[in-house]
């Protein structure tokens, strides 16, 4: 059955010419197509042979251009189904569109039929002035911007000017049905360009309804729910073109091969992106998002060189670590006796068996930590502010400074029409609409509060878990490896009961992470269109505030635990902690000598690491898989020839929250890089790295794997824009507390300038260490199996902190020393903190968010589009003076003359 609607009689006998020659061609195909066109590249099947009829977007009479695609197979309901499809498609030419329907049989599995859409120019120019779409009305007088100097030095980074500007900058001003002869209409076929037609015809079927005429059933409205219910099984706008040859229609754009070719290649990594071109294929929403994970990366760089420059500062500092040399030195820290790190499993240990930890918190925790601390609260904030003048830059060259206060209420759901049956009048249109009453409202908040705080409350169980883990397994490690630096010569270097039991822990703690995770994304989106938000905007900030919440206490509650827990709640060997009281048997964790930062580095390099290798494994794996899958008959039928939308058909589709997931990835990643960045200044590079390869994998996935998405209009990154504020304030609080209470930074400083003698930090690690009569720990304190090499004349064990010696008057309790550390550390947190902030709040008030050049910008454009519309008017008055000058008699004619005269001067 091949039913094509919507055209007039002599169109008709085209196409149906052209399917006889269509089958004509299929006829010959074996004589038809060259050998160079029978050889396919790996992963694209069989689709590279291809009639040239077939490769096409447009209807068979190869002058209407496709802008949609639906899809559906016969089964068991298929009465029922082809009932809905029967009233949707009725309804779909009543509101102008006109369709093509390809049989079965055409079909590579013989059983998919496919269901083409037209927007003709009518339906286009009526929905352009309903959603206000902006057009141009007059080319760009305004250059592009001025020759800066050594501007040679960057062309090796661009690209073709074509591929960077696909098209001239114009002036534009919100289509009107009724002024077409205002806007620069060359050609009705392509003055719209496809990504805009797809964006109408889907509103379009967003809305259209499926019950009979005359029956009201609100719910049978929208394509959405009729591929929710099996209707259809896919609805997506057409690729130009295969990205790995041009179009063989010289009326296709090929767009899709210049993306491909330019921006998705791995080796185009050093280039910059055409944001211009992705947005004219993809629409402003994606355009935004590339623009935005770019512009980090470009700033990624310099935080990166800086973490490098500090890691090296520590490389290159190594030999003057006294502290390390004492910690490994045989006659100190050989001679320095332990007191045990858990009950009866752990033995007494010597301070020499953590020499070479020692060595590899130096790395991390020096001088120039400090300097990198600061650095990043600045960085931050240069960030979030260049990023606001890129973002400035970009809405007005992508016609969106407007967009919101124009857009807002025509991005209503059709979810929220459908579901919501109560109406009232809007105050300001004085139009009726529908609206959720503050009842139902509250009772759906509620519900989602407590459905969110259920899902934080179990993550801090699973932490818990996760901590009594590290507590209860240490022991077991410690029983195993016991005095690494005798027993287990080789490995025990290597492997320490604190280094095993911080590996493993955190290795459960990210899978806990992912599994998490999974669960929580479905029931965060259950949760949210159980809401009913109103607009697609607001559905995404409910959605995006939900997961980040969620996201921030998975990811960074284990890094919290280990940067500000950790070992500050241990007690002293008479008098130890337990997690769960004394019953528990469960002894709080204690740091190294050398102090808890080289921990919460390892915490941080295997939770963000990990999570990166994952995700870019998933994302660029799955989607390969799947389109494997869904072609692999194509492998084994090379006979069968695919048209264009059965090409896109197998490909995966790019759902409403993809880019979602994509933002939420980054922020994530943000997160780790800003919030914990003085544990490790190499995390930047981790970060440069796989975002390099993150936008060539999003690019790739984009233009190969994934269906084209609808095109949608954005004005800004959304609700991550508020979200990435807060991150860098708290980074600020974060940074100071990790230098102040996780490394050991501000006890060496006062060591070195309050205590020692000549400045030097000679005696810092015996003077940091705390001494216990052994005869005095409880005995279920005690090791089990004493050590060979414990001698009974040794009667006191060392351990970390500062509290006053046995014999002494006020024994075992904190020393002045100890206050004056704990009084350095507050006022580094006050001191940091209003320098960053002092700081950061200059640099923002320094640097205006919109550029001036925008500025002038807009205020010219605004100024031309009065001008050429009062222009316009005018004309138009005159043109209408002419007609009634010969019609009318002449004495009514000049009254009339007067009357438009005095109107033009009031225009």
């Amino acid at each position: 059955m091949r039913r094509i609607t919507g055209k007039a009689k002599d169109e008709t006998l085209i196409e149906l010419q052209s399917a006889t020659d269509s089958q004509a061609g299929d006829e010959n195909n074996g004589n038809g197509v060259s050998l160079s066109d029978r050889v396919t590249l790996p992963g694209h099947g069989e689709t590279d042979q291809l009639q040239p009829n077939k490769d096409t977007v447009f209807f068979r009479d190869g002058v209407r251009r496709i802008d949609f695609v639906l899809s559906y197979v016969d089964d068991k309901d298929g009465e029922k189904k082809q009932e809905r499809r029967r009233e949707f498609e009725n309804n779909l030419e009543k509101a102008g569109l006109e369709l093509e329907t390809d049989d079965k049989s055409e079909s590579k599995d013989q059983k998919t039929y496919f269901l083409k859409i037209h927007a003709p120019w009518d339906v286009l120019a009526t929905y352009a002035d309903v959603l206000k779409i902006k057009v141009p009305f007059k080319e760009s007088d305004i250059p592009h911007g001025q020759e800066v100097p050594l501007d040679w030095l960057s062309h090796p980074f661009r690209l073709p000017d074509h591929i960077m500007r696909p098209q001239p900058d114009y002036f534009t001003y919100p289509f009107d049905k009724t002024k077409t002869d205002f806007f620069l209409i060359n050609d009705k076929d392509t003055f719209f360009p496809p990504s805009t037609r797809n964006r109408i015809v889907f509103y379009i079927l967003a809305r259209c309804p499926y019950y009979k005429e005359g029956r009201k059933d609100r719910d049978k409205t929208g394509i959405k729910r009729l591929l929710s219910n099996g209707t259809y099984t896919s609805a997506f706008p057409l690729h130009d073109c295969r990205y790995w040859k041009r179009a063989r229609n010289a009326e296709c754009e090929s767009e899709r091969y210049n993306l491909y070719n330019h921006w998705a290649r791995f080796l185009c990594f050093y280039k910059v992106q055409p944001l211009n071109l992705i947005r004219k294929y993809y629409g402003e929403k994606i355009g935004i998002y590339f623009a935005w994970l770019g512009f980090y990366t470009e700033m990624l760089f310099f935080a990166a060189v800086m973490g490098v420059i500090c890691f090296t500062y520590g490389v290159l500092s190594y030999d003057d670590n006294i502290s390390s040399k004492e910690i490994c030195d045989p006659n100190i820290g050989g001679s320095i006796v332990m007191c045990p790190l858990c009950d009866k499993k752990c033995p007494f240990w010597k301070l020499n068996s953590t020499c070479l930890s020692s060595w590899q918190s130096h790395l991390f925790d020096n001088e120039g930590t400090i300097f990198f601390a600061i650095f990043m609260g600045i960085w931050v904030t240069l960030f979030l502010e260049f990023w606001k003048r890129r973002q400035a830059r970009l809405e007005y060259e992508w016609d969106l400074v407007d967009f919101e206060e124009a857009q807002q209420q025509l991005q209503i759901r059709p979810e929220f029409e459908i579901r919501c049956t109560n109406r009232r009048l809007n105050k300001i249109t004085q139009e009726m609409e529908p609206y959720l009453p503050i009842t139902s409202k509250c009772a759906r908040f509620c519900l989602s509060a407590t459905t969110v705080l259920f899902w934080i409350s179990l993550i801090v169980a699973c932490i818990i878990g996760v901590i009594a883990y590290r507590l209860a397994v240490y022991a077991a490690f410690a029983s195993i490896i016991k005095n690494p630096m005798r027993k287990i010569q080789f490995v025990g270097r290597f492997i320490t009961p604190q280094l095993a039991t911080s590996v493993t822990a955190s290795f459960i703690n990210f899978v806990i992470i992912m599994i998490l995770n999974f669960f929580y994304e479905r029931v965060a989106i259950w949760i949210t269109d159980m809401e009913i938000p109103k607009t697609h905007l607001e559905y995404e900030n409910r959605l995006t505030m939900k997961m980040f919440l969620f996201q921030f206490v998975n990811y960074y509650s284990s890094c919290f635990y280990v940067a500000f827990f950790k070992g500050k709640f241990v007690g002293y060997p008479g008098d130890y902690t337990y997690m769960f009281g004394k019953w528990s048997k469960l002894r709080n964790e204690e740091c190294d000598p050398g102090g808890c930062l080289i921990e919460l580095t390892t915490q941080l390099v295997i939770v963000m690491a990990g999570k990166q290798m994952c995700g870019n494994i998933q994302e660029a794996l799955l989607p390969l898989m799947r389109n494997w899958w869904s072609g692999r008959k194509a492998r084994h039928h090379p006979e069968n020839h695919y048209s264009r939308w059965e090409q896109d058909h197998v490909l995966q589709n790019f759902s409403q929250l993809g880019l979602f997931y994509e933002y939420l990835e980054m922020v994530i990643q943000f997160g780790f890089i800003t919030l914990f960045v003085a544990s490790f200044p190499l995390a930047p590079l981790l970060a440069l790295f796989n975002n390099i390869l993150e936008i060539r994998v999003d690019a790739w996935k984009f233009t190969t794997q994934f269906r084209r998405p609808v095109a949608s209009k954005a004005r800004n990154i959304g609700a991550w824009q508020e979200i990435l504020n807060a991150v860098a304030i708290l980074s600020v609080v974060t940074n100071a507390f990790i230098m102040a209470f996780t490394s050991d930074m501000i006890p060496r400083m006062v060591y070195l300038y309050a205590n020692s003698n000549g400045l030097s930090m000679r005696g810092y690690v015996n003077n940091s260490l705390s001494i216990y009569n052994i005869s005095q720990i409880p005995r279920k304190n005690m090791p089990e199996e004493p050590d060979y090499w414990f001698d009974n004349s040794t009667s006191t064990c060392r351990y970390r902190d500062y509290r006053y010696p046995p014999g002494h008057q006020r024994e075992y309790t904190h020393t002045m020393q100890f206050w004056h550390i704990l009084a350095a550390k507050l006022a580094f947190i006050i001191i940091m903190e209003h320098v960053v902030f002092v700081v950061k709040f200059f640099v923002a008030w320094l640097i205006p968010d919109v550029p001036s050049d925008v500025k002038a910008r807009i205020k010219r454009e605004r100024y031309l589009i009065q001008e050429y519309l009062h222009n316009y008017e005018v004309e138009k008055l005159k043109l209408q003076l002419s007609a009634s000058f010969i019609t009318e008699p002449m004495s009514e004619v000049s009254l009339t003359l007067d009357k438009h005269e005095v109107l033009s001067e009031c225009l």
